[in-house]
């Protein structure tokens, strides 16, 4: 294998795997970086990388033009709080002078009113890891993390789902994704069938999954798709089957698929009697939504119902993808829960072909009994969670963590899995003051004025800007550091330092991937180079054992076990984790056989769910905007269902758009709508619609196409005009096409989980140009009317507690 850097000629070539930004979910592309005179020349794929193969993606294919762009902030900046929202007030500084300013502000807030009335926002991050959590527990003391996306609605109740069912370990379909030798190594057998529900993984690349390997297993092995979606995509044009679901309504149609296989006997039933509970109550419940009423709900012929899960439960082995879509919606928790079933029993989970399973989460953490591990128990002898080093350290206090986290105490089953807070119950504290007042953020790489995850961005905007001091680290400047910050850190792009990718975030390791420095763009710094810089001015007593990058990364980032310097060398080193881990005793922090539920199998009834007082068998609910809900509403003023999010290659959420190559592909926001709807509206392709809610009102560009289902509309999310004025109330058009200006916060399921992303109503009607205001739309439902809105749970089931006989030893 090649040495991670060569010399040929005048070019130093650089191996090296891709982290955020290009905007990756984990897949670590394997990148060549030429560099001649410290500048890069040329970005090509990595032939040598065992996933990737030298394959890249238009962001990657991007990345000198991003670096260099004119825009990409490269040294520290700050500016007085009185000039928030104002573009041309920002001054250079030095890094001593920017992180003493947000040190000094943190220690003095600290003092006055409590390390807790601190907040650190983040998304996908930059590094091989979500680094606000460390942010927020290890430099500044406080249990207030955030991701701010309503409802936590990305990954969040698959985490969940997983935890309370199976322990943890996130699931994936297996595509030979931990062998070196991948589809040639004699342990692996392709799945004959992969439904994939909700996911695009071609365009997102998600958690981890290299989408291109379904392609690969297509043609090599045969293997066939099943699609759920109300969109008709690329590999939905190559598939068996494609049930065009009415967005929202998932939960019935997987409950049929269940329905289908209890009922031809197309289920393992030595694995269900060996290593389930539950599936006696599960199958009673699904007789509730057999095809023919799910049919009826979801929009998706009867006959394709019984022949698709037909075709899923005699594949052998078969496999399921389960996407985004599973998290956005309130009835999202329970989609997830027949998912994970659907995994189960046919007995393929953690099985050649099937659904793999990895052995722990990001922080070499395992789950039991229905959620996370004491998190200040030591799990590893080289490796603690952030929490247990900030408890272990006196950053922070139990009683902070357990008291002061907001939005948990309403939620204790997100506080369970998740390390934050409750999104929508912090804006209510931002906004409110209650149950404290809140006095200063950071945002790490996390954009919630803009255009990424927030629901209702102009909620947020007012209540952040109201904040004594906000910081954020970034590349560029966006929307809500503009809006609301008095401190620009730049973050080096993932060429310009050395660390770590790891996929599914340490879930599901397929490898372990070395991101390795090639070039030094201005004086940008890593994310932990930066957060040791202010932790040695926050808590120097813990802080100051780093010296170097590399001390940190040893310490504490590394779950490869390698030492940085093997890791650099290898580029990649696969994970290479074994099949059936729970007949070996891999899953169980107690090494016993089985999984680390109460039950030590796998509970398709969950009593980790019964617990905090939901339902431990999945159930079909509608979306709380919906036809079924609000059919008089619908009639009247919103006669279309809205859905949200779909990746483009070209974007990563709101990454990218000014960036010429890639904005070219997209230079506008697109509305998929179907040529009905169109026709009907007056609607032709290109024309510029305006899109409205009972919360507000945006404009893009009509895509006349029949691969969107009748009465559904699909708009793009996360589009703002860079190249526009950025000052305050202009924000970049941050408030001309900003789709989540249409979506509520709290609108959640019982659970906490759960939004309006995926089901919202909608109208369209034809405009004349883009338009739209320069300011936020005001908040058009008042609290009184959204009351009426509000998701309506019941819970069924009478909770009951665990017997002895339940008590399964696993021999």
């Amino acid at each position: 294998m090649t040495e991670w850097k060569r010399q040929e000629g005048q070019e130093t070539i650089f191996r090296t795997c891709a982290w955020s930004p290009p905007g990756c979910h984990p897949v670590g592309c394997g990148l060549q970086v030429h560099v001649k005179d410290g500048k890069v020349t040329k970005i090509e794929g990595d032939p040598e990388h065992p996933i990737t193969k030298g394959s890249l993606c238009p962001r990657c294919l991007a990345l000198k033009e991003y670096i260099y762009h004119p825009d990409c902030i490269i040294h520290p900046m700050k500016r007085e709080k009185q000039y928030r929202g104002q573009a041309d007030k920002w001054v250079q500084c030095s890094w001593d002078e920017a992180t003493d300013l947000v040190a000094n502000a943190a220690n003095e807030i600290t003092e006055k009113y409590g390390a807790e009335t601190i907040a650190v926002f983040g998304g996908t991050g930059r590094e091989g890891n979500n680094w606000y959590p460390q942010w927020a527990n290890l430099v500044f003391g406080t249990p207030n993390s955030v991701y701010g996306q309503a409802g936590w609605s990305c990954y969040g109740p698959r985490m969940t789902n997983t935890a309370f069912m199976m322990g943890g370990g996130y699931p994936e379909i297996d595509y030979a994704m931990k062998f070196e030798d991948r589809y040639d190594d004699p342990r692996f057998v392709a799945p004959e069938v992969i439904l994939l529900w909700g996911k695009e993984p071609l365009r997102s690349n998600p958690d981890g999954m290299y989408g291109h390997a379904i392609i690969e297993m297509m043609r090599r092995f045969g293997t066939k798709i099943i699609c759920v979606d109300p969109r008709v995509t690329w590999l939905g044009t190559r598939a068996e089957e494609i049930l065009q679901v009415r967005p929202g309504t998932d939960t019935a149609l997987a409950m049929a698929f269940i329905y289908v296989l209890a009922h031809d006997d197309l289920v393992d039933h030595d694995f269900i009697d060996k290593w389930t509970y539950g599936y006696d109550q599960l199958v009673e419940r699904v007789q509730e939504m057999p095809p023919s009423r799910a049919a009826e709900i979801c929009g998706v012929p009867e006959d394709q119902i019984w022949r698709a899960a037909r075709l899923y439960g005699n594949a052998k082995p078969s496999s399921v993808a389960w996407g985004l879509a599973t998290d956005e919606s309130t009835n999202g928790a329970q989609l997830g829960m027949c998912l994970v079933s659907l995994m189960t029993i046919t007995g393929f989970l953690d099985a050649p072909g099937g659904t793999t399973l990895g052995m722990g989460d990001d922080q070499g953490n395992v789950v039991r009994d229905g959620g996370a591990i004491d998190s200040h128990e030591k799990v590893e002898d080289e490796t603690e969670s952030t929490l247990s080093l900030a408890l272990k350290n006196g950053i922070m206090s139990e009683e902070t963590w357990y008291t002061k986290r907001i939005g948990v105490d309403k939620y204790p089953c997100v506080g369970q899995v998740m390390w934050t807070v409750h999104p929508d119950e912090f804006l209510k504290a931002l906004e409110t003051e209650k149950p404290y007042k809140m006095h200063m953020a950071g945002f790490v790489s996390s954009n919630p004025v803009g255009t990424a995850i927030s629901a209702e961005p102009q909620r947020w905007w007012k209540a952040l800007k109201k904040l004594d001091f906000n910081f954020a680290c970034d590349l560029f400047m966006n929307p809500t550091t503009q809006s609301c910050c008095d401190v620009f850190l730049p973050v080096a792009s993932t060429i310009e330092h050395d660390g770590m990718v790891v996929t599914h975030y340490g879930l599901n390791s397929s490898f372990y991937g070395a991101q390795n420095k090639c070039v030094q763009v201005g004086e940008c710094l890593s994310d932990v180079e930066i957060m040791m810089m202010v932790g040695k001015k926050t808590y120097p007593d813990f802080w100051n054992r780093f010296e170097t990058l590399e001390d940190y990364n040893n310490f504490h980032v590394l779950r490869s076990w390698l030492p940085w310097e093997q890791l650099r060398n290898n580029v990649v080193t696969m994970s290479n984790e074994p099949y059936y881990k729970y007949k070996e005793g891999k899953l169980r922090p107690d090494g016993q056989m089985g999984f680390p539920t109460q039950t030590g199998r796998v509970e398709l009834y969950s009593y980790a769910y019964a617990r905090f007082g939901e339902d431990p068998l999945p159930y079909f609910e509608p979306p709380a905007y919906s036809p079924d809900t609000l059919p008089e509403l619908m009639k009247k003023d919103y006669p279309f269902i809205l859905t949200t999010g779909a990746r483009r290659q070209e974007f990563f959420h709101s990454e990218h758009h000014q960036v010429p190559s890639l904005r070219q592909i997209t230079p506008w926001p697109v509305l998929d709508i179907n040529p009905a709807d169109a026709e009907k509206l007056g609607i032709e392709d290109g024309d510029w619609c305006e899109i409205s809610s009972p919360y507000g009102h945006v404009r893009q560009k009509a895509n006349v196409t029949p691969t969107i289902k009748p009465g559904v509309v699909h708009a793009m999310h996360g589009f703002w005009y860079p190249e526009e004025e950025g000052s305050e109330p202009n924000l970049y058009g941050n408030w001309k096409s900003n789709i989540n200006m249409l979506m509520p916060n709290s609108v959640n399921a019982k659970s906490g989980f759960g939004n309006t992303f995926k089901s919202m109503v909608c109208n369209v009607v034809k405009a004349d140009s883009l338009g739209g205001d320069n300011e936020p739309n005001d908040i058009v439902v008042e609290a009184s009317r959204q009351a009426e809105f509000e998701v309506q749970q019941v819970w069924r089931p009478e909770d009951k507690e665990i017997t002895d006989a339940d008590r399964v030893k696993i021999d």
